[in-house]
């Protein structure tokens, strides 16, 4: 992974017990690519040292602003000036009081006050009891950072640390990660709302079985978490996968093709997007069995009649919101073969502007795919490339599209 290559990122330390936490999250930062400079706090090395910070970001650590290392014995403004950007993980309520008030005691408060405000961002990830989360000033001084420039970002909630549960938790490392490097992408879908559906259906046969096929959902839910780096609200409807929800983004359960219609429905009229990823069951069984169909030994075969489940993106694609092009539709198609010529039909047919066509075989429950886009002028194809970059360039192409 290099989402954050040639990214030089400073990870500031205040007091708090999640600093343990910061150590994980210095590890990923450099497994994604980026250089990091680690600046803490007399109080941050109260919970955990210089020196397994140093180990991990293989750089000397900062505390002091009298650092004699500085040439022109000016930390503050040398590494300030380095930094793509300066990470506070964990931003304890007191360091963050004085960021509000612009107070600068020590090198790490001094730094975010001189850094170049308008190039290098100042991204803080608060951590503290419960109490001193909820607490009117803490909810002020966050506030104003927020209206200051500061990207705030959000807590966890749970078990702490003093024997209490509830908000104020710092966040996971690897939802610092995907902060910071959606952070770093451009906003093609600002202020755009883009609704998704991934993965299978399931169509129930009886209450332990039922008719479904082997999408994983990777792909949707890579497409939901780019839209969301790209700036857009999104909103995921998934049917029946084990995926962590990407960071930030609206998930809605669903399990059968009538489900995930309804689901659909509800959320089109407030979309701008509507990207269609889920494979959904062409037939359901015309009855759901109350109880499991047992087999009696005869060697009879139960007799299953099928119906046809409603076509999602057709009639959403028909809609007068899309007929006028306030609602933008993709399409996706999994083919076995003859991807070009399916996916050409598929696209009249559905009445979409734009689908997007694999060879299912190939990339079911796998993390790369290939991509064969197909609108009215031909088509090109996205070469084979891991799931989440293929997202991307598929998002990109449809903010073009947008204008």
């Amino acid at each position: 992974m290099s989402d954050l290559a040639g990214k030089h990122i400073v990870l500031g330390l205040s007091g708090g017990v999640a600093c343990y936490k910061a150590a994980e999250f210095c590890r990923a930062l450099i497994k994604a690519g980026a250089t990091v400079q680690v600046v803490m706090t007399e109080a941050a090395e109260h919970f955990i040292t210089p020196v397994t910070m140093q180990a991990l970001s293989g750089r000397p650590v900062y505390s002091s602003q009298w650092d004699a290392r500085e040439g022109n014995n000016m930390p503050h403004i040398n590494l300030s000036r380095e930094a793509d950007a300066i990470v506070i993980a964990p931003a304890s309520a007191d360091f963050m009081a004085k960021l509000l008030h612009g107070r600068a005691d020590d090198l790490l408060s001094l730094l975010c006050l001189a850094r170049p405000i308008e190039r290098v961002p100042l991204i803080v990830a608060p951590a503290m009891n419960r109490e001193m989360y909820a607490h009117p000033a803490t909810q002020r001084n966050l506030a104003q950072l927020r209206a200051d420039g500061t990207v705030v970002l959000g807590v966890g909630s749970g078990d702490q640390a003093c024997g209490e549960t509830g908000d104020g938790r710092m966040l996971e490392p690897h939802e610092l990660l995907d902060e910071l490097i959606a952070h770093f992408q451009p906003k093609r879908l600002a202020g755009r709302h883009v609704l998704i559906t991934a993965g299978p259906t399931f169509e129930a046969i009886d209450p332990v079985r039922g008719i479904t096929n082997r999408s994983s959902g990777k792909m949707g839910f890579a497409i939901a978490r780019a839209a969301r780096e790209a700036g857009a609200q999104v909103t995921l409807v998934a049917g029946p996968v084990a995926l962590p929800t990407p960071r930030g983004v609206q998930r809605v359960d669903v399990q059968s093709a009538l489900d995930m219609q309804r689901a659909v429905q509800a959320s089109a009229d407030a979309a701008d997007v509507f990207i269609a990823a889920a494979a959904v069951a062409d037939w359901r069984p015309a009855t759901e069995a109350g109880q499991k169909i047992k087999k009696d030994g005869s060697g009879a075969v139960p007799a299953l009649a099928f119906v046809e489940n409603p076509d999602i993106l057709a009639s959403v694609a028909a809609s007068a919101r899309a007929q006028s092009g306030a609602l933008y539709c993709v399409g996706f198609a999994a083919e076995s073969h003859d991807l070009l010529a399916h996916a050409q039909a598929k696209r009249a047919r559905k009445g979409v502007p734009l689908l997007v066509g694999n060879i299912g075989p190939d990339t079911f429950g796998l993390d790369h795919n290939a991509l064969l886009l197909v609108d009215a002028q031909g088509a090109r194809e996205l070469p084979r490339a891991d799931k989440h970059s293929l997202a991307r360039a598929l998002v990109a192409e449809i903010a073009q599209r947008l204008g």
